[in-house]
């Protein structure tokens, strides 16, 4: 079964729960949810009625609780924790988990340095335990840790709860990235509409060079020719002038006269 509908059953029972309870009881539900190993979604039982009735009342804290596990980290947590309840282990456990998917959701490489300091943990060891033990076998991240270059590459990250007003700003950036898109694919289109007209251009320039190179063929051809006709005509001229000279050149017969 998957981390998903995991949830999804999880948070259906919260919902149930929360939905028939009130005060102290409701409190209860609250701390319960928030310390469940498998549970990382907190939205939908924040938007059941009588939760949300616990704001101004003695129990309000319990409220700002589960607000901070939808949405916050652990050292958001540390610097209110006097407005508080205090956590118990796997409550703590919990938010870190948490802050680590608030991390991933806007770096993919985490350095471990961040990551300590985030975490509250005081050495390497610690925290790729943490890591290994507590998110990646865990299901809600996958990913690989550089040792060397001390780093946790995040491969996978369960997503976490919208925080107020994120979900425009996440409407804004899709039809942003959208708006880019369409303006790289018209850009597209026309640099293939430009290769389409010069590879025309191209097909047109040679078929001009090619009957050009014919034409230059036949003109010397047809020159070719006309030279070779000359040539014919001057030398059979020249035929008749040697006759001619070597006629003159003959001794001519000296007449007798006669008697």
């Amino acid at each position: 079964m998957d981390i998903e509908q995991k949830q999804a059953e999880f948070i259906d029972y919260f919902v149930k729960q929360a939905s028939s309870l009130k005060g102290s009881a409701l409190a209860n539900v609250i701390i319960e949810a928030t310390s469940h190993p498998s549970l990382f979604a907190f939205s939908e039982i924040l938007d059941v009625p009588n939760v949300l009735e616990l704001q101004g009342t003695e129990h309000s804290v319990f409220l700002e609780l589960l607000r901070m596990f939808a949405h916050g980290t652990w050292s958001e947590y540390k610097g209110i924790a006097d407005r508080l309840p205090q956590l118990v282990p796997d409550q703590i456990l919990k938010l870190k988990q948490l802050t680590v998917l608030t991390l991933a959701e806007t770096n993919k490489v985490l350095p471990y340095e961040v990551l300590m300091q985030e975490l509250d943990v005081s050495n390497v060891r610690e925290l790729e335990d943490f890591l290994i033990n507590e998110c990646m076998y865990v299901g809600i991240v996958r990913g690989k840790l550089d040792q060397l270059r001390r780093f946790f590459e995040v491969q996978f990250a369960a997503g976490r709860d919208l925080r107020p007003g994120q979900l425009g700003n996440m409407i804004n950036t899709l039809t942003n990235w959208l708006a880019t898109s369409d303006n790289l694919l018209v850009s597209i289109q026309e640099k293939i509409k430009w290769a389409d007209s010069m590879s025309e251009f191209d097909k047109k320039h040679s078929k001009e060079v090619e009957e050009k190179v014919e034409e230059a063929k036949k003109s010397l051809s047809v020159k070719a020719e006309l030279d070779l006709r000359g040539h014919e005509e001057i030398y059979s001229e020249s035929g008749g002038v040697m006759d001619y000279e070597e006629d003159r050149g003959r001794p001519k017969r000296r007449r007798h006269p006669i008697g």
